[in-house]
């Protein structure tokens, strides 16, 4: 079994090592699958925004991220809503009114960006 000591170049030998680093439900895969969550020119500038304020309306998140189109904007928060990090509030008001705000996944996300931030500065290019 994989401990503390292993490096990214550590090999799993027996079958069971393998399944926990490279199986369906292996290391390898939820690694994976949060790198996909936050993969996307917007999506980080999203997620920080939404942690500098609790709650934000569309166009106000636009107005922050200078550049980002309305069709990158609706598709990567729709994008961070279905994998739950985003949630979206439909006040059902006339006009419309929506804001987005960050799910509690979302918010435990934050210290794992942090930890990246940490190792990509104490790591320099």
């Amino acid at each position: 079994m994989m401990d503390g000591t292993s490096t990214h170049l550590y090999v799993p030998t027996s079958q069971e090592e393998r399944e926990v680093c490279l199986g369906p439900d292996g290391s390898v895969a939820h690694v994976t699958r949060v790198i996909r969550m936050i993969h996307g020119r917007w999506k980080l500038p999203i997620l920080f925004r939404l942690y500098a304020d609790p709650s934000m309306r569309t166009l106000q998140l636009k107005r922050d991220l200078p550049g980002i189109s309305q069709k990158m904007l609706t598709q990567h928060l729709r994008e961070l809503a279905v994998d739950g990090l985003v949630e979206r509030i439909d006040f059902r008001e006339k006009p419309l009114r929506v804001e987005y705000q960050l799910s509690e996944m979302g918010r435990q996300l934050l210290p794992v960006l942090i930890a990246a931030r940490r190792f990509s500065t104490s790591h320099p290019a």
